[in-house]
């Protein structure tokens, strides 16, 4: 398998270099170079835990200075948990069309993200990109397969469950008595991070990766932050002191380190941008920066994060875990600084970068993305109208949720309804502290942005003193797209992105233990405060039958039970692909069976054909001389001779 491996790579690398030599002559003839894609996932964060959003509870001013002077996508939707969500991002596939719907990959179970899947890493190698995974996984482990060196990636740095220890980086398995270390570099297991806070790992590891890369050719950077999420249930919150005591105006405990997992995360995003900015990087880039679903305010793994004014939390078919934070950047677009509506999912990113990166959609098959580019550079309507939530079962209760324009169908609940409400703090009117727009500017992501617009605007000006013989006025107005971030605009960007629930006295109640559907105008109401399957059935029954389109698309969960095999007290504490193992202990007992099986036939056969020999050897019995004598007279019948020999006696 790792010679396959090996040789697929081998061929990977060929064509990369195939692919840059030959891009090389384009770039030269002018065109477009593909751009550096950086994917920054943070892990469980809450829609009202980023400042951009209207809390003040929480200042995330590196996080703000990207969303504010590129796109604040705030119709972005997600599956509502970690497995699923990024298994629509490597693939462009729905988990419901790849087996992948059902809740998430629990510690010691064997099952991950098909192999015949090709995912986002291969699809941009193949293209000539450099591609490098770091942070979390959780798309599986069993087989070393399934691990990203054998998914796309050029190297890994991280850990391949779905949470660990912040500074010991161990797991402890949510429902089993497992316990072993989960931090890795490429295949092997890195014991030097023992004592490190995870998001400076990963942090720093995102930045020697781009201060090393090869500017000629384009890098894709996937930084999957374990930040937000809690640790093991021993230790869920953590964070360094000097963190948390930023956030003392935060009275419960947990929250407030929470605030602090997240001012990190912030941190970290101004370290990348910045780490871009110094290598020139800036200049062709996309960065993206999003939340893999909602945050848990409460149940298993819960961070206390808020999706405030969102309805339910993390696992639900409710907004509070499906619309989640996300913003997007690139110089490339023609209009940035702004807030935008325009429907999008997670499948979308792997045709919209492929599409941004000027290859052939057709390459990617048949995918549920949309590519979004056009959409995004020139401010275009949505090529999306519909997102389908999930289809599923979860202890044998069907439920199912879509949205079709702005209109929402629900069936069914999770969990018996335990988080169908409205949970998590709104942040506003901090008495202690208040949102400060100069922050944004000052901070890291802030001076690097600011320092790249300024840089553009003076090109640009020389540019148009060389074109035409402008006034100094004229020259300075000539180019409009680049505009620097100023206070007041970050102000009324951060009120357009604020969501407005209203008043919810006059609501008409979902009930979705009772088995009815309810209807919700998302547009409207996007807390869904107000159903309307009553007042609409014509659209109740519309939305149905697409609901029943796609319930004849699903493919059957691959979840698999846990095993105890996967143990790390079994494998040096490590978490490890046990199967591997495994298939080569049981290929040997089978090899073994089958020697054993050959060699009972060879002996079977040696003591039939020594049985045989001695058969074919005996022709008569061994008798006295005179007896044969005998025998012989009475073959030749000579009488005579028996008369004489009688006589003798």
């Amino acid at each position: 398998r790792e010679k396959g491996q090996l040789a697929r790579g081998i061929m990977a690398d060929g064509f990369s270099i195939l692919f840059v030599a030959v891009t090389a002559l384009a770039y030269a003839s002018g065109s477009q170079r593909p751009p550096h894609i950086v994917v920054i996932l943070a892990d469980d964060l809450g829609w009202n835990d980023v400042s951009f959003h209207g809390s003040d509870q929480i200042p995330t001013p590196n996080i703000d200075a990207l969303a504010y002077n590129g796109i604040i996508l705030n119709n972005h939707y997600t599956p509502a948990l970690c497995t699923p969500s990024r298994s629509a991002l490597m693939t462009g596939k729905h988990p419901i069309h790849i087996g992948m719907q059902h809740n998430v990959i629990l510690e010691a179970e064997p099952w991950g993200l098909p192999l015949k899947e090709k995912t986002m890493p291969e699809h941009l190698r193949s293209a000539g990109y450099s591609t490098h995974a770091i942070g979390k996984w959780h798309l599986g482990f069993f087989r070393q397969e399934y691990t990203p060196l054998f998914r796309g990636f050029d190297s890994h740095f991280g850990y391949y469950q779905g949470f660990h220890d912040y500074y010991n980086h161990t797991v402890k398995a949510t429902f089993d008595p497992y316990d072993g270390y989960d931090m890795r570099r490429n295949l092997d297991v890195d014991w030097s991070a023992v004592g490190k806070y995870s998001t400076d790992l990963f942090t720093n590891e995102a930045v020697r990766i781009i201060k090393e890369h090869q500017t000629s050719r384009p890098l894709f950077l996937y930084l999957a932050h374990l930040a937000p999420h809690t640790g093991n249930e021993r230790d869920p919150f953590q964070a360094p002191d000097e963190e948390i005591a930023k956030f003392p105006h935060i009275q419960d405990p947990e929250r407030r380190v929470y605030a602090a997992m997240v001012s990190k995360l912030d941190q970290s995003v101004g370290e990348v941008v910045t780490a871009l900015r110094t290598r020139g990087m800036l200049d062709n880039s996309i960065i993206v920066f999003m939340a893999d679903n909602g945050a848990p305010t409460f149940g298993i793994h819960s961070n206390r994060g808020s999706n405030y004014p969102l309805r339910g939390i993390k696992i639900t078919p409710w907004e509070g875990a499906n619309r989640c934070v996300a913003a997007v950047w690139s110089p490339h677009f023609k209009n940035n600084q702004r807030v935008s509506n325009q429907l999008m999912y997670m499948t979308d990113w792997l045709p919209t970068f492929y599409s941004a990166a000027g290859l052939n959609l057709e390459d990617l098959g048949d995918i549920d993305g949309v590519d979004m580019w056009s959409a995004l550079v020139n401010n275009e309507e949505s090529r999306r109208n519909e997102i389908i939530y999930n289809i599923d079962y979860v202890k044998n209760v069907y439920y199912a949720a879509l949205r079709h324009g702005d209109w929402k169908y629900m069936i069914g609940t999770v969990y018996d309804g335990f988080a169908d409400q409205w949970y998590g703090e709104s942040g506003r009117l901090e008495k202690e502290v208040r949102y400060e727009p100069r922050e944004v500017l000052r901070s890291k992501a802030g001076i690097a942005f600011s320092g790249f617009i300024t840089k553009q605007q003076i090109k640009d000006k020389i540019a148009s003193k060389k074109k035409e013989n402008l006034t100094e006025k004229s020259q300075i107005s000539a180019k409009l797209k680049w505009k620097l971030l100023r206070e007041d605009r970050i102000l009324a960007l951060r009120r357009e992105a604020v969501i407005d629930c209203g008043a919810r006295n006059k609501t008409t109640k979902c009930d979705l233990l009772n088995g009815l559907p309810c209807l919700f105008n998302i547009k409207e109401d996007p807390c869904e405060t107000d159903n309307l399957a009553d007042k609409n059935p014509e659209i109740l029954k519309d939305l149905e039958k697409i609901v029943a389109r796609y319930h004849q698309t699903v493919v059957p969960p691959n979840n698999r039970p846990a095993e105890p095999e996967a143990d790390p007290a079994l494998w040096n504490g490590v978490w490890s692909p046990w199967h591997d193992t495994i298939d080569i202990l049981i290929d040997d007992d089978r090899m073994f069976t089958n020697i054993m099986g050959i060699v009972v036939i060879l002996l079977c056969a040696i003591a039939f054909l020594i049985l045989v020999i001695k058969v074919s050897t005996i022709s008569v019995p061994s008798f006295p001389i005179n007896t044969v004598n005998v025998i012989s007279i009475f073959k030749t019948g000579d009488e005579d001779y028996i008369k004489k020999d009688t006589s003798e006696k």
